[in-house]
Parts: C-alpha cells; structure tokens; sequence
C-alpha cells in the first residue's frame, strides 16, 4: 500500500493547532492518520495505571466484537494479558504481541481459550506513558483475512512514533483525573486499586504467596524455566510448587486452571 499524502495531511490539520479533543476526535485522528499508512482492522487504545482496571479510550469495533475486546477484557484477563504487563513495566515504543509475550504464550490456555477468539494474526501497540504510573496503549490489529505486518510497514510504525506519542500526550494528558474518578464510583481507594481482582483469587483459593505468583506466571504463558528465571529459582522448584497448586486446588489441567481462575475472578 503506498502512502496516501493527501489523506495524511488531512489528518494531520486538526492536530496541529493544540486544541484539545474528545476522546473519540482524538482516537479518530489517530486512525486516520494511521490508514494513510497501511492497511489494519481494528483500532483499539487503552490507559492503564498499576493494577487498576483499564479504561477504554476509543476503538472501532462493532457492539459483539466490543464486549470481546473490550467489556470481557476489562473484566479481568487484562491482567494476563502481555500489553498490559508491557504498559505497567513500561515499555516505550512500538511492540508486536509476538516480541512481547512470554515464550509459551501462544500454547498457553488463556491463548487457546480467550485470545484465539479474536481472530486476530497480530497486533502491533504504540506504548506512550504519560506520567510515571500511566501508560496510553494505541493497538493496531489485523484479522487473519489480513496477516501480519510486514517489516517494512513495522519500520514505519516506528518512524511515526514520535508523532503519536506527542499526539497522546497532548490531548490525554490528564487521564489521572479520570482513574481518581473511577475509583470513587466504586468506592475503593488507590491503596485498595493496586491489588487487582486476581490477588482476592488467589487469596480465596488459599494459595501462598510463593504459588500465587507461579500460576500467575503459568496463566500468563510462562515455561517453568520462564518462572525460574523470573523468580530466581530453579526449574525444579517451580514444577514442585505447580504440582501442589493442582493438588491442593483438585486439577490436573492448565484448561481447569483458567476455568478455577475466571470464574473465581468475578467473585
């Protein structure tokens, strides 16, 4: 696909005299800006701060494909999900899932039985943190139909980042305001915030918090020998604290791992 010049500079107009937008101008722009480029499906941008429930700034997908994307994902596997973990380190630039997820991510249950739903060949994310604790996620996704990005098209991701990291944090500037005021409708303070839903599983489950942490990284997509490096433990400590999991929780499976997981998730 070449650039489309007269399509760039016609996204580019609105942004250049600093008025801030909406969240949807502001999303908008962005996906105009970006289909002077390539080609892609979906658009999807999230703000994450620490362990709290992201908030949905702009996509463009359908209601079905919206609860997906974005209702279930909010619910709560966001929390095994390697963009999120990407913003919280952060992780500045631009990222394939592929370089970001751990290395049996795509063997993984959550894969098999939440990510695959998406269809998706790939997505590629500008990660733009905003302040110390906030990290703005832009997503491009591609449906099989479509396949992956190409390496050149990923090099000139790269080359407009700059622009998309001003474009985010001019007009997303004071997303902390909008995390403080999510939290007041629930009730819960920002000490309570950064312990997510997942450590309540853990917890109800009564797991330690040494086994907590294993079969996080195990939902997640980690190898034991992932964990072990991770952990600073050896690969033989790992497998031993997995085997008393299953033990004490009565499963045999990773498949009845996510299922014990999600549905104590929503409790």
């Amino acid at each position: 696909m070449s650039i489309d010049l007269d399509g760039l500079f016609r996204a580019l107009a609105p942004l250049v005299d600093g008025v801030p937008m909406e969240d949807q101008a502001v999303g908008g722009a962005f996906r105009r800006l970006m289909s002077t480029l390539m080609n892609f499906d979906y658009v999807v941008v999230f703000a994450y701060r620490g362990k709290e429930r992201p908030i949905d700034l702009y996509s463009t997908f359908d209601a079905k494909d919206h609860v997906l994307f974005v209702s279930l994902y909010q619910a709560g596997p966001y929390l095994l999900d390697p963009f999120y973990h990407a913003a919280c380190a952060p992780k500045p630039g631009v990222w394939r899932m592929r370089e970001l997820a751990p290395d049996r991510f795509f063997s993984s249950e959550y894969y098999r039985t939440y990510y695959v739903q998406t269809g998706l060949a790939e997505e590629v994310g500008f990660f733009v943190p905003i302040s110390g604790e906030i990290t703005v996620v832009l997503s491009l996704m591609r449906r099989e139909a479509t396949g992956t990005f190409s390496a050149a098209e990923f090099a000139l991701l790269k080359k407009v980042e700059p622009l998309v990291a001003a474009l985010v944090r001019h007009h997303w500037a004071d997303l902390g305001r909008r995390f403080d005021a999510a939290l007041a409708k629930t009730g819960r303070s920002r000490r309570k915030a950064a312990h997510p839903p997942a450590d309540g599983v853990w917890q109800h489950l009564n797991l330690t918090e040494r086994e907590a942490a294993i079969i996080e990284l195990v939902l997640q997509g980690h190898s034991s020998e992932s964990i072990g490096l991770k952990l600073g433990i050896s690969t033989g400590t790992v497998k031993v604290h997995r085997r008393n999991v299953y033990r004490k929780l009565g499963i045999s499976s990773q498949t009845q791992l996510l299922s014990l997981y999600l549905k104590n998730l929503g409790q």
